[in-house]
């Protein structure tokens, strides 16, 4: 990856201290983490949330992600539950953000949950975002480095591409590695996943010992807004045939190569496919393409979450 802008940053010690220095200022800095890039502030400061909001044009209804560097960080933020710790146990550090209830003397502003008495919290697992975790006395308000309803950053560029210079820092910490958000589970009651990610409900269902499915409720988390994830051009998914005219996102070995089309996995591996979503956009987006075509993808493992990104992409 080409490096063009000034406010890109290798990481190392002196970036780290920088990064932390510029979050304490209250400051918005870019940080990688294995799900996709994020615009991170001190969730404890209004100034830092405000200014995500605006940098991200994002509606002040759409709650934030809070991340921690463990759950004794968090422990005075929320009410841990047995079905939590199950989980914790199971995926953490990773990509699986929990909603859970608040403490009334939680620290937490109430911009970042919307003015819920519940809070989404994660434990990412990127080294870069922990080593900064594990240094401030803050959690980290972290929605994806993206405008409002547009695609999720998957490396520095990106963002650098979306923001310019309205971003200062920005620390590269090389390409997501999973390419898509965190599955979201409601945990306040019975389990609820609301927004499907690269751990599946049928994983989850094992660990819990119970049945659990996607289900619509009120907006409580990060995406689920009807139309997100988009790269601003009609979409028409479930596609046998194609226009050589618009561009084609194919899966497997079933299409030739050509100049239109965009395989998200010529094995079918449906991990693969979701790491290599968000790029596949930019890149047809880049080239001018005015309409894209996409292939049926198998609903089912992190097909689940691609279909869901797709569908919210094509509203």
């Amino acid at each position: 990856m080409k490096n063009i802008y000034s406010n890109i940053f290798s990481f190392n010690k002196k970036t780290l201290s920088k990064s932390i220095l510029s979050l304490k200022r209250q400051n918005v800095v870019a940080l990688p983490t294995e799900t996709v890039y994020g615009l991170a502030g001190n969730a404890y400061s209004r100034k830092s949330v405000n200014k995500i909001y605006k940098l991200k044009k994002r509606p002040k209804f759409n709650p934030l992600i809070i991340h921690y560097f463990n759950s004794k960080a968090a422990e005075n933020d929320v009410i841990f539950n047995k079905n939590f710790f199950k989980l914790y146990k199971k995926f953490c550090p990773g990509p699986i953000t929990f909603v859970l209830k608040k403490r009334k003397k939680s620290k937490i502003k109430s911009s970042v949950a919307a003015g819920l008495n519940t809070v989404a919290i994660r434990f990412p697992s990127h080294r870069v975002v922990r080593a900064i975790l594990k240094r401030v006395n803050f959690p980290l308000a972290m929605p994806s480095a993206n405008l409002s309803m547009s695609i999720s950053p998957v490396n520095a560029l990106d963002v650098a591409d979306e923001f310019k210079k309205n971003i200062k820092l920005i620390i590269n910490g090389g390409k997501s590695k999973i390419g898509i958000e965190s599955t979201v589970i409601d945990l306040t009651a019975n389990p609820k996943i609301l927004r499907p990610g690269i751990i599946g409900p049928e994983v989850i269902n094992r660990v819990l010992k119970i049945s659990i499915t996607k289900k619509n409720v009120k907006i409580k988390s990060p995406g689920m807004l009807k139309k997100h994830y988009s790269p601003g051009i009609p979409m028409l998914l479930n596609q046998k045939t194609f226009n050589k005219k618009h561009a084609f996102i194919t899966l497997g070995n079933k299409y030739k190569d050509e100049k239109n089309c965009f395989n998200l996995s010529k094995k079918s591996d449906l991990k693969e496919a979701a790491s290599n979503l968000y790029k596949t956009f930019r890149k047809i987006k880049k080239q001018g393409f005015k309409k894209i075509y996409v292939t049926k993808i198998p609903n089912l493992g992190p097909g689940i979450a691609i279909n869901d990104r797709l569908k919210r992409a094509s509203n």
